[in-house]
């Protein structure tokens, strides 16, 4: 199936992601559609609830462009929620006013991973409505980034029930019984496989995993019971969407700078980093050679790099945040500018979600000094 859409006006983060050079480093912010817009609250109240949002074709649509008309963004990315996959499960998702997610059942025990399976995808229609709705009203002004949590950060909140600050029942499971916790971990890979392939067949012009809780886990644990399992959904992914053009899949893992040597192998494109991580030394370690050919996997290849300023130089002063700025964009190092090969390339973003109490005014200052700076970088 061929769908038409517009072409596209700005593919900077697209051809960053495959680390072809760009005229600058193009930026795009994890929670962009969120709390801190005050247009984003005006909506959220006529939804009634965040679910309200998130189900509501039109609302997810109008509130995922709402960044865009502020700021000069290079990609948007689908409004939705990480814990789709688990509610289409019939773990009960809700969202109570000013506190995080809960699910109504938990998995702890072998009758309740027993239980589960991949989710019929038709109940997660909306989310892909909603991905074809924003891909129209784009419009082809910038690409449109689907997501996905990852199977373990899924699991965690499966088995805790909600957020956690210790995460003692998921590793209470995963240490006493890890059959349960590999049974739980290749429903949930399969299933977030699935659910990326059809937002892709939806409209969706890059994916991304979001292994929010990977940096909680141990040495070994991480590679055995994270790692592994987002490889297994990276081996599931298309990778050419409805246009025909190339898909890239992004992986970030919060709290994952210790292992990208172990990440370097993943089969994706681009390795998100926090704000921990200097963005030379993981250049160094992932970021490969300029004219490094591409082969039929990603696997062993460098990868782009994205990230990676501290959320909080939100809360700054706009000539703090330009200088943090020019600070990140500099730890790089210099860009690759050569269009007729391939190199190391950064989109900027930041190490983790925007919170809700970050000034809109700071988010231009941000957007305007990674635009200005990197073009000043590639004179």
């Amino acid at each position: 199936m061929t769908a038409s859409y517009a072409p596209l006006q700005n593919d900077t983060f697209l051809r960053a992601c495959l680390r072809q050079a760009t005229s600058h480093t193009p930026v795009w912010l994890m929670r962009q559609a969120g709390r801190y817009l005050p247009e984003y609250c005006a909506t959220r109240a006529k939804a009634g609830s965040f679910m309200g949002l998130a189900t509501n074709v039109d609302y997810a649509t109008e509130v995922t462009l709402q960044p865009l008309e502020r700021y000069p963004l290079d990609a948007a990315i689908l409004f939705s929620d990480i814990l789709t996959v688990p509610d289409a499960m019939g773990l009960g998702l809700s969202f109570a006013m000013g506190e995080g997610p809960r699910f109504a059942k938990n998995v702890r025990d072998e009758a309740a991973v027993a239980a589960l399976q991949v989710p019929d995808m038709a109940k997660l229609q909306y989310v892909f409505d909603a991905v074809t709705s924003i891909r129209k009203a784009l419009n082809g002004r910038v690409p449109l980034i689907g997501f996905s949590g990852s199977p373990w950060t899924l699991a965690c909140y499966m088995v805790e029930g909600q957020g956690s600050d210790d995460y003692r029942h998921v590793k209470t499971l995963m240490y006493a019984r890890p059959d349960l916790m590999h049974r739980l971990l290749q429903v949930n890979a399969d299933a977030v496989a699935l659910y990326l392939n059809t937002q892709i067949d939806a409209g969706a012009q890059a994916v991304m995993v979001f292994d929010s809780w990977g940096g909680v886990l141990a040495d070994g644990a991480f590679q055995q019971f994270s790692l592994a399992y987002t490889e297994r959904v990276l081996s599931q992914l298309k990778r050419t969407g409805v246009d025909g053009q190339v898909v890239p899949r992004i992986v970030f893992t919060k709290g994952g700078g210790l292992w990208l040597q172990d990440m370097k192998a993943l089969d994706c494109d681009v390795l998100g980093l926090d704000w921990t991580m200097n963005l030379g030394k993981a250049r160094a370690l992932v970021g490969g050679e300029v004219g490094e050919v591409r082969g039929a996997s990603m696997s062993g290849m460098g990868k782009a790099l994205q990230g990676n300023i501290d959320p909080n130089i939100l809360f700054a002063p706009p000539a703090a945040i330009a200088a943090e700025v020019t600070r990140v964009l500099d730890s790089f190092g210099q860009p690759h500018t050569d269009i007729t090969q391939s190199g190391p390339t950064q989109i900027f973003n930041l190490g983790h979600g925007i919170s809700q109490y970050t000034p809109p005014e700071h988010v231009s200052a941000l957007v305007e000094a990674v635009h200005s700076h990197s073009r000043a970088q590639r004179r």
